[in-house]
């Protein structure tokens, strides 16, 4: 009992007590304690202890890279001019009007915050392009920060580059393909709902003329199709793959034979999955644009920056995970809540997960602290992974930004704050994106119940 109850009891007291000393609050910290102290514990060895971090790196390879690569990419495309190519052309399709910039705002968030699996990076990016329009139109500044925190936030598992959706699979170790498909029906819907609620905060306003977009959709397209091509290449290949069952790494004989040998190797194999391998080749693609080239130092060392923490922290999960299956803890916990009720480690579960999502600020915290034990549980149960891996990823996207202490509004409310010099509160913000929040949070429990 107490190999299970020392370990878990650290992780939180750690993760969750912000007072202590130095180490209050460093979930990296937290998650290290506890698989230090469980590989003690259960008596394994420094070299069991090494062997079990590289076996825990190599669960959650393919959810590291893909956070990267994502984050490369998507600082090459904001140096090519995708970003506001992509700004503009929305606008340009939802029309002159504040809906429809509310609407192209959302759109562009959920996109950046798809390609960088991260809701802090994705505000972070997209924030600066769009606080001042926001502003211009009267929206008032928790208005904005709901707008930028729900929009980031829905994009981080918005398919295909979903990183909380990769992750929940991974921790689960199942297929991710037919959870995405589901994801992008469940994830696109929050979007629109999200969208839909933000009308209200333009109603009865008018469209400053400077606002406006004086170019049409063939326009912009005509004089900056090119800088869509790289994310063209990225979306051609997914679609291929998703809706087609043809994955060009491995009918093409050229990539076959570069990533064949790679899919042998522990954690170098997480390059090998298609959507990883996919974003790589966009990232080579962009590299063919000057803009990108010669700049080349600026999207390697501000898209490792923006990934920094999360890599960080996935990497002391890794560690974590690792341990916990080798010292048979995950298999231990399982067979304790055996005898509990299914809807007592259902609904307790995801409160788990919600908790740590909001007092962390971050969904990749949520998951592998909790789907870690409560995904084998819920196996054991008769639910089906594809199912537990979806409900994961929308409970801890939902907990992320639950009031009152969600990190990552403050993260968006200081971004707005600091721009427009003006006082946001975050515990407003967070309250207005409360209803996206507990869509998700019902989609989860209601797909874990099933």
């Amino acid at each position: 009992m107490l190999e299970i109850i020392i370990p878990l009891l650290l992780l939180f007291i750690i993760a969750l007590v912000k007072p202590l000393p130095k180490i209050g609050g460093n979930i990296k910290v937290a998650l290290i304690v506890a698989a230090v102290s469980s590989a003690i514990i259960s008596g394994l060895g420094i070299g069991e202890t090494l062997l079990a971090f590289i076996d825990g790196i190599d669960r959650l390879a393919w959810v590291i890279m893909l956070s990267v690569f994502g984050s490369l990419y998507a600082e090459s495309q904001v140096k090519l001019g995708a970003m506001d190519t992509t700004l503009n052309s929305l606008r340009s399709i939802f029309g002159n009007s504040p809906k429809g910039l509310i609407a192209a705002i959302f759109v562009t968030l959920i996109i950046a915050g798809s390609f960088l699996g991260d809701a802090i990076a994705a505000a972070t990016v997209i924030g600066f392009l769009v606080i001042h329009s926001l502003n211009e139109l009267k929206v008032k500044p928790e208005q904005i920060g709901m707008i930028i925190l729900v929009g980031a936030s829905v994009g981080s598992i918005m398919p295909p580059i979903t990183q909380g959706v990769f992750l929940s699979a991974s921790l689960i170790e199942t297929d991710p393909s037919p959870v995405i498909k589901l994801a992008y029906m469940t994830v696109g819907f929050g979007g629109l709902i999200a969208i839909l609620e933000s009308f209200r905060f333009v109603r009865g306003k008018a469209m400053p003329e400077h606002l406006k977009t004086t170019q049409s959709l063939f326009q912009i397209l005509k004089e900056r199709w090119t800088t869509l091509v790289p994310l063209a290449v990225l979306v051609a290949i997914v679609i291929a793959n998703t809706l087609f069952e043809y994955n060009i790494f491995e009918e093409w004989v050229f990539f076959a034979a570069v990533l064949g040998p790679m899919q042998e190797i522990p954690i170098l194999q997480g390059i090998t999955f298609q959507v990883v391998s996919a974003i790589i080749l966009a990232i080579i693609v962009s590299f063919f644009f000057p803009s990108v080239r010669k700049d080349t130092k600026g999207v390697f060392k501000g898209g490792l920056s923006k990934v920094s923490q999360t890599v960080q922290i996935q990497l002391c999960a890794s560690f974590m995970v690792g341990v916990f299956y080798a010292s048979g803890l995950i298999d231990k916990v399982s067979e304790m809540a055996e005898g509990l009720a299914p809807s007592m480690v259902k609904i307790g579960g995801s409160l788990s997960v919600v908790i740590v999502g909001m007092l962390t600020g971050s969904q990749t915290t949520a998951q592998s602290v909790n789907i870690t034990f409560i995904g084998p549980i819920l196996e054991r149960m008769g639910v089906d992974p594809t199912f537990i891996a979806l409900g994961a990823s929308h409970i801890a996207a939902a907990g992320q930004n639950m009031p009152p202490v969600g990190l990552t509004a403050f993260v968006v409310c200081g971004l707005i704050g600091g721009i427009l010099n003006k006082q946001v509160d975050p515990l407003k913000v967070m309250f207005l994106a409360l209803p996206n929040g507990l869509y998700f949070f019902a989609v989860g429990l209601i797909f874990w119940f099933i």
